[in-house]
């Protein structure tokens, strides 16, 4: 049975989820995390992209991205199959190492991307991989409230922008 088309638009904002093939590590090392991100940071111009939240844990990845072209599969082949390439070559392997093709939620509101947003963040701390999720140094969140420097390809005004009715205050609703 053939897999339905991806839903793919023009302006959507989209909440990734990449796992690890059978839920296994696809980060051995900081270095593989620092070479993820570059590779994203490369997505993110490529294809246009604005991010406005990531996390990167031992064996998936969390990615909030808003595509003003529709090209996100595009995208998301090109980054998970040169990471994958690289992985595989760096440790002396071969096959998968992402399981299936990415997951993508549409996001279709505010409420909805707040709790994405606050979802992604605080995906650290509900591991047990640290007690706030700005001691988490693998996500976005930090930057987004100003306690570390962003890279420029996250856009960082924006994800703040959608909390403007909250009064800008995203950290009060991540918490």
């Amino acid at each position: 049975m053939a897999r339905k088309p991806r839903q793919e638009l023009e302006g959507g904002i989209h909440h990734v989820v990449a796992r690890g093939n059978g839920r296994q590590t696809v980060f051995l090392s900081d270095r593989d995390r620092r070479f993820y991100l570059s590779l994203f940071g490369r997505a993110v111009r490529r294809y246009r992209w604005l991010c406005l939240a990531y996390c990167l844990m031992d064996n998936h990845v969390h990615l909030l991205v808003e595509t003003p072209e529709p090209s996100l599969g595009a995208g998301m082949g090109w980054l998970q199959g040169q990471y994958a390439q690289a992985f595989n070559r760096r440790y002396k392997r071969s096959g998968h190492v992402f399981q299936d093709r990415f997951r993508s939620v549409l996001v279709e509101s505010d409420e909805q991307l707040w709790v994405t947003a606050r979802y992604i963040a605080m995906n650290p701390v509900a591991a047990g991989l640290c007690e706030e999720p700005g001691a988490w140094p693998w996500s976005s969140h930090a930057a987004v409230v100003g306690a570390r420097a962003a890279p420029a390809w996250l856009d960082v005004a924006r994800l703040r922008g959608y909390f403007s009715t909250w009064g800008d205050r995203y950290e009060a609703f991540v918490r």
